[in-house]
């Protein structure tokens, strides 16, 4: 398809645009005679081919083993120290300004950005006005000009143009200055192409560079973008009078290649240079990358250590420093010292926002994150972005703010990125997490690109509503497209079919995986399976599959497996569980309360009377139970037995009239679900307090007739909850969403999405 075809207005601005150059320049500077292509673009499987055919030479025994027998660049020339921006004379003495070049170049630029090709050769260019154009006002014999274009096109992403240009420049005989290698090399780095980038070393050499600062920095960036620390580090270690800048790059090298240690070792190294070298100091930018290392490390009194020292240097009031710190305390989840370190920094840009916002997000603060980006929004110095309304998006998920969600979803629509596969994914996500798994199924067709985390979200949520089969579905749609499942697919795919005990295909899921899709199983999956053989009542398979696994059991693994004793009223296998679980997580009296209730099932009241005095004796506390509703707009929070919420003595009201209602229906409390040694009028009144009953309770009264209500509880729902709610559903004649730990519960005229398999 033609360019003015696909792209109509940007090709008339620019051929507006060069009309108009050529209009100014034409009445006082003489016509050049054209030269061969300025870039000739050759459709080459790797960047060699833009080099000079090599020439034999003696191999420099100075030079890098894994640099000898490249090839050479058969001329040389004298070190000429001017600035690549230096004016661009005409070969009839006139010269072009900075100004005039550099808009030449931006628009170059520009038209390679509408995916033309400009510049083939003189005579077969897509658009032969522009070459004419270039050819006839750049001056090609001038190192200069040349610097400029590698720059610009390198600047503007396109380090493909940038090396052809050089390659170009190269076939003139012109000799490169110490201008020119920065650009070459860092395209190479760009597109990680380690080939290109020895090439590019190896003439840096030859012309005498090798000990120039920002060559000998932009090759150790290039090898360390390729994977190749000890080149990168040789040649740090040869450069006799280092700045920040050589600094810098090595230790933003080991940070990418996952040497976060030896970046602070080297940082460590730094210090001490800084202290005997007065020509040599530490600027923000190292700071940058040494708490990039902070974050990977995840050490808190690392961490604090760096933060003294920028608070010494007089760093801590510079954006970069702040938000790589931010995300340093972060990561060694020290949320509120991140929080202390947002609120510091004094000119907050939209990465300052996006981590915070994302802090909050990741770690359970939905309601500050989503304050945060009302705050955002209200100050109106920085503007959001697609990051921002993911992050938001997944505050909402966590916290079931379906309205916020769907506000976030009109705003995504509004700036045209629904398109975005990142931001449409996020997009599904939120509504399956807020229980509307019909809305996201919409969302998922409406996209364009799908990529193997869209198809995983969509399976996921699925399998977390109950759909089983319609999870099975998408993963056989995802594999007809053509779409590779990964780790985490697979997780989703066992998941749904444990939520749903679809026992047989999660067998031959989970074997298909391994021998099919080459996917090593790790703890997650095995899991899931230990989940789907428990609660199917097959507890000594489940416990031989732990037993027979290639890694080792995790508390989460275990942890399935008692409840499933507990589910099966199965004393020994459930004492050898919570033996188990004791070892790895001694803190967390969940599993003594389940250890407890297995007891009480078995009418050891001994034995549950010694888990108490257990727990007590050792500080452990069970995490209170709660609740949340969101309605018109607000979030409502109910714990148990709650007298704290301004309507709580009307809701109690309404659930006494209504329990009337629920016994003409046939409700009986289920005393099981509270296994306590006391009487039975304790037990019910003990259930009638249940967090999750209270926020159905007042839903259904603040809201109108028909409308889905809908709650989320930070545990499990209990059987006799679930009981009740379906029978209010039925009552009420609404449908009641719950989404507890494991999943949700549609219930709808007194039945259950999950048919009472939880």
């Amino acid at each position: 398809m033609a360019i003015a075809a696909k792209f109509p207005i940007c090709l008339l601005a620019l051929l507006t645009f060069a009309s108009l150059v050529d209009s100014v320049f034409s009445t006082s500077v003489p016509t050049i005679s054209a030269s061969p292509a300025v870039l000739p673009y050759v459709n080459a499987p790797n960047m060699s081919s833009f080099f000079p055919a090599p020439k034999t030479m003696p191999l420099n025994p100075a030079v890098s083993p894994s640099l000898q027998a490249v090839s050479p660049i058969p001329s040389s020339g004298e070190f000429v120290g001017r600035s690549w921006s230096s004016a661009v004379k005409l070969q009839s003495g006139t010269a072009i300004s900075d100004l005039w070049l550099h808009v030449l170049i931006v628009f170059l630029s520009a038209l390679a950005a509408i995916g033309s090709k400009p510049f083939k050769n003189t005579t077969h260019s897509s658009n032969p006005n522009l070459a004419t154009l270039f050819n006839k006002y750049v001056d090609k014999t001038n190192v200069f000009s040349w610097n400029s274009v590698i720059a610009e096109l390198a600047r503007s992403g396109d380090s493909v143009e940038a090396l052809r240009a050089f390659s170009s420049m190269r076939k003139l005989s012109l000799t490169p200055n110490r201008s020119t290698f920065p650009c070459a090399v860092k395209s190479c780095s760009a597109l990680f192409d380690l080939h290109s980038g020895r090439q590019a070393h190896q003439q840096a050499l030859i012309f005498g560079y090798e000990s120039d600062l920002f060559v000998s920095s932009a090759l150790i960036d290039m090898y360390s973008k390729c994977g190749h620390l000890d080149d990168a580090r040789q040649l740090f270690d040869e450069i006799p009078q280092r700045n920040v800048v050589s600094w810098t790059s090595m230790i933003t090298g080991y940070v990418q290649n996952g040497e976060a240690l030896e970046a602070l070792l080297l940082f460590k190294g730094f210090l001490i240079e800084e202290t005997e070298n007065e020509d040599v100091y530490i600027d923000s930018v190292a700071m940058v990358s040494v708490l990039s290392a902070c974050s990977r490390v995840s050490r808190k009194g690392v961490t604090r250590g760096v933060h003294g020292f920028v608070i010494k240097r007089g760093f801590e009031g510079d954006t970069g420093v702040g938000n790589t710190l931010m995300d340093a305390y972060a990561k060694c989840s020290e949320i509120g010292v991140s929080r202390k370190v947002f609120d510091g920094i004094t000119g907050k840009d939209v990465i300052s926002w996006n981590s915070v916002i994302s802090v909050c997000s990741q770690n359970g603060m939905s309601a500050e994150a989503l304050e945060l980006f009302h705050d955002m929004v209200r100050d109106g110095a920085v503007a959001y972005n697609a990051v921002t309304l993911s992050s938001v998006l997944l505050a909402c998920a966590h916290s079931g703010a379906l309205q916020v969600g769907k506000s976030i979803h009109n705003q995504v629509i509004k700036m045209g990125l629904e398109d975005d596969v990142y931001m449409g994914t996020s997009v599904i996500d939120m509504y399956c997490k807020c229980g509307r798994v019909r809305a996201a199924r919409r969302a998922f067709g409406r996209m364009k690109e799908k990529n193997v985390k869209t198809w995983t979200a969509m399976v996921a949520g699925y399998g977390m509503h109950g759909h089983a089969r319609e999870a099975l579905e998408v993963f056989y749609d995802m594999n007809q497209a053509g779409v590779k499942p990964n780790y985490i697919t697979f997780v989703s795919v066992l998941a749904a079919c444990s939520h749903a005990g679809l026992l047989d295909e999660g067998w031959s899921w989970f074997q298909a995986m391994e021998h099919k899709f080459n996917i090593e199983p790790g703890v997650e999956h095995y899991g899931c399976m230990v989940d789907l053989l428990g609660r199917a009542g097959l507890l000594n398979k489940a416990y031989d599959l732990i037993k027979d696994m290639k890694v080792r059991p995790d508390f989460v693994i275990w942890g399935s497996l008692l409840a499933a004793c507990r589910m099966h009223k199965n004393v020994e296998l459930g004492e050898i569980c919570a033996r188990k679980l004791f070892e790895l997580d001694p803190s967390n009296c969940g599993y003594y309360v389940l250890l407890s209730n297995i007891y009480a099932d078995a009418g050891r009241w001994e034995d549950v009377e010694r888990m108490r005095i257990y727990m007590k004796s050792h500080g452990l506390v069970k995490p209170p139970g709660f609740s949340l509703v969101e309605l018109k707009g607000g979030v409502h929070v109910f714990l148990v037995g709650d007298t704290e919420h301004p309507q709580h003595e009307k809701i109690y009201a309404y659930l006494e009239m209504l329990s009337v209602k629920l016994q003409e229906a046939g409700y009986m409390p289920n005393m099981t679900s509270v296994l306590h040694d006391v009487d039975e009028e304790e037990k019910g009144m003990t259930l009638r307090v249940h967090s999750e009953k209270l926020a159905v309770a007042f839903g259904v009264m603040n809201s109108a007739p028909g409308t889905t209500i809908q709650v989320i509880k930070n545990l499990r729902i209990c059987g006799d909850c679930h009981t009740m709610i379906k029978l209010m559903a039925k009552i009420v004649d609404r449908e009641i969403v719950v989404r507890d730990s494991k999943r949700f519960h549609h219930f709808k005229d007194g039945l259950c999405s999950c048919g009472d398999y939880w």
